[in-house]
């Protein structure tokens, strides 16, 4: 404050005066910062205008845009209409890339698969192989000395644990060594049913990227064949043609193979378990039998 009042009273101004001329200043500053780009900028149209109408050598002017053309620029949001007609083009692309012979073998491939899958899930149930109920109406059976009852109620069982249950009674007439080697026989039975429908799955993991693996070795044996017999130099377009087949087969055989192995993993193990317990289970239950000898009957 001491110095500000001190230049007033040297050049002799007035407080109100020195007010006006900061505001002045700062005015001009700001006029000074807004002229330089628009100056700029009329220079830049100004060369343009100039030079806009000198065209080189083999050059032609630049046509003018069609009257109206700002006009029917689209919405920032798109059309419906644009999206609906990218999809198609992607699908007629793809289409076009597999060709009707690859579409349909990974069709039927994906079918297969999908039924396999819903199938060996139901087999893989605990109800189908190891039911509470029939473990529990089945010691209770044996509980009351109920023997016959109890092998009418394992053979009525549609379960793997009701099969090994019934192959079992229907042999202990001759010992027990005999039931046991009975219900193992109609596990390993049961187990190799199984096995083998879920050995479907692996098999459709394994050829689906041998498959998408052909259809590459065809797709890039297509592009290097238009490459040898092509006079000129190719167009791009035509390269893709190849390339796209190669792609498209080799993504879409993986596509199948990737959930087919890991759901055959899967399912192989959750069966694998629940045989496991079926095993334990009926040799838990005959194993109050171990005295019976052959011939010696049921008490």
């Amino acid at each position: 404050m001491t110095n500000a009042n001190g230049l007033r009273s040297f050049f002799g101004l007035p407080q109100r005066t020195t007010s006006l001329i900061h505001v002045a200043i700062i005015v001009l500053a700001a006029l000074c910062c807004i002229a330089g780009p628009v100056s700029s900028s009329w220079a830049q149209d100004d060369a343009a205008e100039e030079f806009g109408d000198i065209a080189g050598p083999g050059e032609e002017p630049a046509a003018e845009p069609p009257a109206g053309a700002g006009d029917a620029a689209p919405p920032p949001g798109g059309s419906p209409g644009a999206t609906s007609k990218d999809t198609d083009t992607m699908l007629e692309w793809v289409t076009k890339s597999l060709g009707y012979t690859y579409m349909i073998v990974f069709l039927l491939l994906s079918v297969t698969l999908v039924s396999l899958f819903v199938m060996n899930m139901l087999a893989a149930r605990r109800e189908t192989l190891c039911p509470q109920e029939l473990v529990e109406g089945f010691e209770e059976k044996l509980n009351e000395k109920q023997f016959q009852e109890a092998y009418d109620l394992a053979r009525t069982d549609e379960s793997v644990l009701g099969q090994v249950l019934s192959a079992g009674l229907a042999k202990l007439s001759r010992g027990y060594n005999k039931a046991i080697e009975g219900m193992q026989e109609v596990g390993e039975e049961e187990s190799m049913k199984l096995e083998h429908r879920l050995s479907y799955m692996a098999l459709i993991g394994n050829l689906s990227p041998m498959i998408g693996l052909f259809g590459t070795v065809q797709g890039m044996i297509s592009s290097f064949r238009v490459i040898a017999t092509s006079p000129t130099t190719p167009k791009p377009s035509q390269l893709a043609e190849g390339i796209s087949t190669a792609l498209f087969t080799t993504l879409v055989g993986l596509a199948i193979a990737i959930p087919a192995i890991a759901a055959y993993n899967i399912l192989r193990n959750r069966v694998a378990s629940l045989l496991l317990e079926v095993g334990v289970t009926s040799e838990n239950l005959m194993s109050r039998f171990e005295d019976v000898q052959p011939g010696g009957g049921l008490k």
